[in-house]
């Protein structure tokens, strides 16, 4: 699913979301909104890999997760501050990535994607014995902190800000990469390998260095949602997570800009929105999920591209 749209109209895009950010949290409770962001940004890093390389992982949630548990450990053992914590979350999310990636993108297709569910998994076991994790109860009960020994992030709107300048940020990061060299030949790859062979460029390592950029930015995700519910636990690194960020691109659309931030906002609108109705909220997903490929086979925002590229034409 190429993308055809100008870096202007990315720009356009970008500042509209920028607006809405600084205003949301006159109508929208700011946890909702934090929480919303921290998944936005760990489905646009798994759009990273999917929907511009074209690899399917179903092993994100082990970047997202042991981030989580190394930036809550670093907190509350370590007693660092918040940005070292997340520089160690976020460092520990690259070299999992490198060691996954490097067995991973050795095979295609569903291979790749049950190869990563199987590190994953593996790397959910290392999480459930080793004594730093905690087992079952996970990590939790410490302090955010002070930025920079400055802010506090232990005030809501400090911490909003703060999380939505990190995912604006990285936003912008994951744009530019796209609209590079280096994406061009990510989207040469997804769309035909062997031509991209034939043409000299070494493949794999264009493979596995998308696989470790959208690795560590899953994992900053997963730093900030730990420094968000200050906690991390197994539940991060379940195999339920890596589905559901593969459902929030899909229902937004792979391989748009727009498309992982709306998939979020739905999965986790429907999530809070049923959380304490008492009806069964893997029902609602499902059925959001079959309504969608039905009927938006494309995503959401990828019909609307696509109605409004017909329009044109």
């Amino acid at each position: 699913m190429p993308s055809r749209r100008s870096p202007r109209s990315g720009f356009i895009l970008l500042a509209l979301v920028v607006a809405a950010l600084l205003v949301a949290p006159m109508w929208v409770y700011p946890i909702f909104m934090m929480k919303l962001l921290c998944f936005a940004l760990f489905a646009a890093a798994f759009n990273l890999l999917l929907g511009y390389t074209g690899l399917l992982s179903f092993g994100h949630a082990a970047f997202f997760g042991g981030a989580a548990y190394v930036t809550a450990h670093a907190m509350k053992v370590w007693q660092v501050t918040p940005e070292v914590a997340i520089l160690a979350g976020v460092g520990a999310a690259i070299v999992l990535g490198l060691i996954i990636g490097a067995i991973a993108i050795r095979r295609q297709g569903i291979y790749f994607a049950m190869i990563t569910l199987a590190l994953a998994q593996m790397f959910y076991f290392f999480c459930l014995q080793v004594p730093f994790t905690n087992g079952e109860d996970g990590i939790q009960g410490f302090s955010r902190g002070k930025l920079f020994g400055l802010i506090d992030l232990n005030d809501t709107m400090n911490l909003y800000y703060f999380i939505a300048v990190m995912t604006v940020l990285s936003l912008m990061l994951i744009w530019r990469i796209v609209h590079s060299p280096f994406g061009q030949i990510l989207k040469a790859i997804r769309e035909n390998e062997p031509r991209t062979i034939s043409l000299g460029y070494s493949v794999q390592r264009y493979k596995l260095a998308a696989f470790v950029m959208s690795a560590g930015l899953a994992g900053l995700a997963g730093s900030l949602k730990a420094l968000l519910f200050q906690f991390a636990t197994l539940t991060d690194v379940a195999w339920n997570m890596s589905g559901e960020v593969i459902l929030m691109a899909l229902l937004g659309g792979i391989g748009t800009m727009a498309g992982p931030v709306v998939g979020a906002g739905i999965l986790v609108g429907l999530q809070n929105f049923f959380a304490t109705s008492g009806f069964p909220v893997t029902i609602v997903l499902g059925a959001t999920f079959m309504i969608c490929v039905l009927l938006f086979r494309r995503g959401v925002v990828g019909e609307v591209r696509h109605w409004l590229d017909n329009r044109k034409a």
